[in-house]
C-alpha cells in the first residue's frame, strides 16, 4: 500500500505547478511581463505574485488573485500591493481588488483530496499548454 502523501508536500507541490502555471498563462513565445512594473522575461525567471497573501487559502490558488510579478515587485517591494489592486480592477474591472480582500477573509478548509484534484488540475493544464 502506498503511503498517504504529507498534508506540507501537497500544499508544496500545488504550489509549485499553480506557480508556472500563472507564469505559462501569461507568456508569449516564452516571455511573460510583470503585472505591476511591466518588466519583460522568461516565464522562468519570474514568479507567481498573490495580490492576498499566501497565508489565506481562500486566494492562495485563486486565478485573479496570483499575477506574473518579477522578484523586484514581489519580494523587494513587497508585491506592490497598491499597484497590484490598481491593475487587477483595471484588468477585471472596478472592485476587483475588494472583492478578493474580502474573499481572502473567509476560512476555507482544503482537504488533502481536493489538494490532489488541484495539483492533477494545474498538472494537465500546464501539459496542455505550448511553450
Amino acid at each position: 500500500m502506498a503511503k498517504k502523501p504529507k498534508r506540507k508536500t501537497l500544499v508544496k507541490k500545488l504550489d509549485t505547478i499553480f506557480s508556472v502555471y500563472i507564469r505559462k498563462r501569461e507568456a508569449k513565445n516564452n516571455i511573460a511581463e510583470c503585472f505591476t512594473c511591466g518588466k519583460q522575461d522568461h516565464y522562468k525567471k519570474l514568479q507567481n505574485g498573490h495580490f492576498q497573501s499566501r497565508k489565506h487559502y481562500s486566494t492562495r490558488w485563486d486565478d485573479i488573485n496570483c499575477q506574473v510579478q518579477c522578484a523586484g515587485c514581489n519580494v523587494f517591494r513587497y508585491g506592490e500591493q497598491y499597484k497590484f489592486s490598481l491593475n487587477l480592477d483595471e484588468k477585471y474591472g472596478s472592485g476587483t481588488a475588494e472583492a478578493l480582500h474580502i474573499k481572502s477573509k473567509q476560512i476555507l478548509k482544503i482537504t488533502d483530496f481536493e489538494l490532489i484534484e488541484l495539483i492533477n488540475k494545474y498538472t494537465d493544464l500546464v501539459n496542455s499548454m505550448k511553450n
